[in-house]
């Protein structure tokens, strides 16, 4: 096991009822700005009961966090908290709005050019760069980046995805109340349970360092996901297995996961080129992403594969190659059994659009990817024509 660093100091408040403690949290005498995105938490009467218990506190708004959140609208919450002195950030949505949030609570009293924070990619920020910041909470609305519990967030400008990442950027507290999502289109949850899967495996289907204890984590998120997904994407009303969805979403990128062990992300990185070149969902682009960069790199990942074939879906008859075949056929069926599509082709997006993305990868750098850094754009070809 590598040596790390763990920190985490987020409060998570879990449970149906849960708005309450809001009062609790924030600074009583805190002028909040709320965040929000396309406006289904004003419909739905959330952010009226959130300023019910916000009480007497001074409230400002600030919507339309759009999916794959924009740097040029976050700037614009950034205005909004130096010109009316907002002391506390309290982000109402799911990954999108709450890694837009974090892009304004890092920017808002950065002294230079807001886009440097862009450059830093899966860096961590240095302290002394960001200075100040404005503290916030969120009440998770959707299940799915675990945005809600790390210091992570991606920011889209341009035409890309940048990673943005302090350890200033945790959250103070989250609520997660499951019955808050039971209103989510199926659509959306299917790519979340994807999202929570897809985060796992990239922290676990590595290389082995004798991670025993992240691998079993790991190892129960994958089978709690596999085993409540259809039910939570056709009873959106269920509590039990919505309850488990939210907290899979949330341990999967907390840290805990990865805590000494090799990370991937290649998925991740070539999925969010789909995002921005195609207008692909992110759960939707990684379901198309992974069952071909695990074929491709089927050698390189061997060990740990045959491991997730055994422990996670329980293939214990034939040759290591057919376990193989199984797991990664079964990783693509159960994508399939939540109703999300695992092919290009099958988005409109056939084999003449890769050298596009190609150019893409290069241009942001993503020239040496994976947890060997060896995973080159010829690959990363590969591994998108197998995805067509």
């Amino acid at each position: 096991m590598f040596n790390f660093d763990f920190y985490n100091p987020t409060r998570i408040l879990f449970g149906e009822n849960r708005l309450e403690s809001i009062d609790k949290y924030v600074p009583a005498e805190a002028t909040v700005l709320i965040t929000y995105g396309g406006g289904s938490a004003k419909k739905s009467g959330l952010i009226n009961k959130i300023k019910t218990v916000l009480g007497n506190r001074k409230v400002y708004e600030f919507g339309g966090i759009e999916p794959n959140p924009r740097y040029e609208t976050l700037v614009k919450g950034v205005e909004i908290v130096r010109n009316e002195n907002i002391d506390f950030l309290l982000a109402v949505g799911g990954g999108s709005v709450i890694d837009g949030t974090k892009f304004i609570t890092l920017a808002s009293y950065y002294k230079g050019n807001s886009r440097d924070l862009l450059k830093y990619g899966m860096m961590p920020i240095p302290l002394d760069v960001v200075g100040k910041v404005v503290p916030f909470g969120t009440v998770l609305t959707l299940p799915a980046t675990g945005s809600e519990m790390n210091s992570g967030a991606v920011i889209s400008y341009e035409h890309g995805k940048y990673a943005v990442m302090s350890e200033l950027a945790f959250p103070k507290f989250s609520i997660l109340d499951p019955t808050i999502t039971f209103s989510l289109p199926k659509t959306q949850v299917a790519n979340g349970v994807i999202d929570a899967f897809v985060h796992t495996t990239e922290q676990y289907l590595t290389y082995p360092v004798d991670g025993k204890l992240q691998d079993r984590i790991a190892e129960g998120i994958l089978q709690t996901l596999i085993e409540i997904g259809e039910t939570t994407v056709v009873e959106p009303e269920n509590y039990a297995a919505r309850a488990n969805h939210v907290w899979c979403a949330t341990l999967a990128l907390n840290g805990i996961v990865g805590a000494g062990v090799p990370q991937d992300w290649a998925s991740h990185m070539i999925g969010h080129e789909l995002t921005a070149l195609f207008g692909i969902d992110h759960g939707q682009t990684l379901a198309i992403v992974l069952p071909s960069l695990l074929e491709v790199r089927r050698e390189q990942k061997r060990a740990k594969l045959l491991q997730y074939a055994e422990r996670v879906w329980h293939i214990e008859g034939g040759s290591d190659k057919e376990k193989i075949d199984l797991a990664i056929l079964k990783t693509r069926e159960f994508f399939e059994s939540l109703g999300v599509k695992t092919r290009l082709s099958q988005y409109g997006v056939g084999a003449d659009k890769i050298p596009v993305v190609i150019e893409q990868l290069k241009a942001h750098g993503m020239t040496a990817l994976s947890e060997t850094q060896d995973l080159t754009l010829d690959i990363s070809q590969k591994i998108l024509e197998g995805a067509v």
